[in-house]
């Protein structure tokens, strides 16, 4: 099949199956409200055409794939592209055991599912591998106690992704273990964190005897570390390709214009520094494409790659300068704030907004270390707990 003939057979699929009048705002991390629609989209194989036919995809190409989620984009519909950017089907498909992966990826595929990241916590943010919520096994359930921080949608998820430690004995690396956790269960309190937007999206998670399956271990036993760079590549991935836009929807558009049209309606357009600064922020976001679509055509399935790292710190560097200079273009409006001034509430918003994706995902400081280490081959900063028992690490 050519790639015309593919377009084609999916813009029929489309007109058949998905009508625009269906589109809703949808929570990022709750159930989705279009679970009929994506469970067709799921049996159609267009959900993730690059998976192998067995597992529900297609086997296609990266390029063909793309094509697929164009056309869906094309006319608004969801449910493409889960083969890319769904952190959480990918890393279970990766590393659950053959029956929890089939009971939990069509759920998670289908939106039928919430999901929450438990990774950080408060004595463990930068170094993830210090976490110290354990996970002692009982039978065939694991006891969960401790306290997670910055973990958005916990509130409305039904499973989170868990990091705990499970081998206090074992350097920080080797003692820890990833799981499913059902977070609609006792002994777990969600308490809402109120950010500098106005927003509440995160959380600090405390957890107390709460109980997960062993079934619901991902990797092997003190092996999470491995399964935890799978996960955050994907997270990563998804961070590097966009970000959130301006909330009030009122002002300029959206995408690779918006920021010329800003400049026309601000009368500045025909300020030679205004336009450099706009050329700028453009080639960073073409370029930035440019290196996701490479780092994704290189990463195999279940693994990790230190290049989606760039495009994430790339994306916070692009969203600062691009509310930067909103601000810049705006002047004094920008001090103005409220629903009757939507093109300075987006900028102040967009200005605060951007240091979520300097911090989530790993900060824009980890990023650094990891593209020094792992890409440019720079020495490692020295870590003098790396390789001794956790339970004799010191912990302010």
């Amino acid at each position: 099949m050519t790639e015309e003939q593919l377009a084609a057979e999916v813009r029929a699929w489309l007109s058949a199956n998905w009508d625009a009048k269906q589109k809703v705002k949808a929570e990022s991390f709750g159930r989705s409200p279009y679970q009929p629609f994506l469970q067709k989209v799921v049996a159609a194989g267009w959900a993730v055409p690059t998976w192998p036919k067995e597992i529900g995809g297609l086997g296609l190409t990266p390029a063909e794939g793309r094509l697929i989620e164009a056309e869906f984009a094309a006319v608004g519909a969801p449910g493409a592209g889960q083969d890319r950017h769904n952190l959480w089907a990918n890393t279970a498909l990766a590393h659950a055991t053959p029956e929890f992966r089939d009971e939990i990826v069509p759920k998670l595929l289908t939106g039928s599912v919430g999901m929450c990241l438990l990774y950080s916590e408060p004595g463990a943010g930068s170094d993830l591998a210090a976490v110290r919520t354990r996970a002692d096994r009982e039978g065939d359930n694991f006891r969960v106690n401790g306290q997670k921080v910055w973990t958005s949608g916990a509130a409305i998820a039904d499973y989170g992704m868990l990091i705990a430690r499970t081998d206090w004995d074992a350097p920080k690396h080797k003692g820890i273990s990833f799981f499913f956790l059902p977070m609609k269960q006792p002994g777990i309190d969600v308490r809402p964190l109120r950010q500098i937007t106005d927003e509440a999206h995160f959380n600090e998670v405390f957890i107390a005897d709460a109980l997960v399956p062993a079934a619901n271990l991902l990797g092997p036993l003190n092996g999470g570390w491995g399964v935890l760079q799978t996960a955050l590549a994907y997270e990563r991935s998804v961070m590097g390709d966009a970000a959130r836009g301006p909330r009030s929807g009122k002002s300029s558009p959206k995408g690779d214009g918006a920021l010329v049209e800003l400049a026309r309606e601000a009368g500045v357009l025909e300020d030679p520094l205004v336009r450099q600064d706009i050329a700028q922020v453009t080639a960073w976001k073409i370029l930035n494409r440019l290196n996701n679509a490479r780092a994704k055509a290189e990463l195999k399935r279940g693994t990790s790659s230190p290049i989606m790292s760039l495009g994430k710190l790339a994306m916070s560097r692009i969203l600062h300068q691009e509310a930067r200079l909103r601000t810049q273009m705006l002047g004094a409006e920008s001090m103005l704030e409220g629903a009757d001034f939507p093109r300075a509430e987006d900028a102040n918003f967009l200005s605060l907004n951007a240091y979520f994706t300097s911090i989530g995902g790993g900060t824009d400081q980890i990023q650094r270390n990891i593209i020094g280490e792992r890409v440019l081959g720079l020495p490692k900063e020295p870590e003098v707990d790396r390789d001794m028992p956790f339970r004799e690490v010191k912990s302010g």
